[in-house]
């Protein structure tokens, strides 16, 4: 009985080995199939995320045109939006200021006024407050009214250029308005004095005599002087600034002749000497309005040609 037992102990296991090896085996096959099917679905994994990743990048760093034009012009309607209310508040700040002073000349006095009697005098007391400042400080009372006429003759230029009432250009107006302040009124206050102490005859030749030479000499003179200041408020190279005078020279020195002469006929005949500003500053409105028209518009040609040849020379 032993011996039975053993040997079918071992014909059994003769039997199972081959069983059992191929069991072993099929496993080890099976897992070799699946690490490399794991490897290969990672690398894959990695390439596709790199792939979206670096289309990701592209999408965020490079917007199409359109997008960013459309960001370019809501940037500029912004900036124009803004340009336009501060515009608008410089002007009915300062339209409201003056209002309010030439109104209140009396406001010590109004205890018992009317309306109509406040609107009454008040022209009447303005021009007497007016001969007043001349008296006692001539030349910065024609300073300042020179600066206002300028200043506002340049934006009633700009509007007439074709621009909204608040999209005026600030920098221009406020260069117009300098000019105006510390140069015209001074040298017009001086020169109506030499023109006086030039020609102190009362005979009927005098008025065409100053008539003829303000259209001349002085305005020769003055029309050189605004176009070399105003060049060099807007940092003008000397040669462009010289350039634009011997263009302007003649052509602004003939167009003054279709509006002064008859002007001046008035200035020297009717308006007394401390008075002549003031009327010469109302006819300024017109002519400040056609200087800076011809001075804004060479600037901007010059600018223009500059940009264009500075793109051609980039081309190159």
């Amino acid at each position: 009985m032993a011996t039975l037992c053993f040997t079918t102990t071992i014909t059994v296991s003769r039997k199972l080995s081959p069983l059992i090896k191929t069991h072993i085996k099929f496993p080890k096959l099976n897992l070799l199939k699946n690490q490399k099917r794991l490897i290969t679905e990672k690398k894959r994994l990695i390439i596709v995320g790199s792939i979206i990743e670096d289309r990701e990048v592209k999408s965020a760093s490079f917007k199409p045109e359109q997008e960013q034009e459309q960001e370019d012009d809501k940037d500029k309607d912004t900036d124009r939006l803004m340009s336009r209310g501060i515009n608008a508040a410089i002007v009915l700040a300062t339209g409201s200021i003056a209002v309010t002073k030439l109104l209140t000349i009396d406001h010590d006095y109004w205890q018992g006024w009317t309306l109509y009697e406040i609107l009454r005098y008040a022209p009447e007391h303005n021009w007497d407050a007016y001969e007043q400042i001349l008296k006692t400080n001539p030349v910065l009372a024609k300073m300042a009214i020179s600066g206002i006429v300028y200043a506002l003759g340049d934006w009633i230029a700009q509007c007439y250029e074709g621009k909204p009432l608040f999209e005026f250009d600030r920098a221009r107006v406020v260069r117009s308005g300098l000019v105006g302040f510390t140069l015209h009124g001074s040298l017009s206050h001086y020169y109506y004095q030499f023109c006086e102490a030039l020609f102190p005859f009362q005979e009927w030749w005098v008025v065409p005599a100053k008539v003829a030479f303000d259209q001349t000499v002085w305005s020769a003179i003055w029309n050189t002087i605004y176009y070399m200041v105003l060049g060099l408020l807007r940092f003008q190279s000397p040669a462009n600034v010289f350039g634009e005078i011997k263009t302007k020279f003649w052509p602004m020195l003939t167009a003054g002749w279709k509006l002064w002469p008859l002007a001046h006929l008035v200035t020297y005949g009717v308006i007394p000497v401390d008075q002549r500003l003031l009327w010469v500053d109302c006819i300024e409105l017109i002519w400040v309005t056609i200087l800076s028209t011809y001075s804004n518009e060479k600037a901007e040609a010059g600018t223009l040609e500059e940009t264009n040849s500075s793109t051609n020379s980039s081309e190159d």
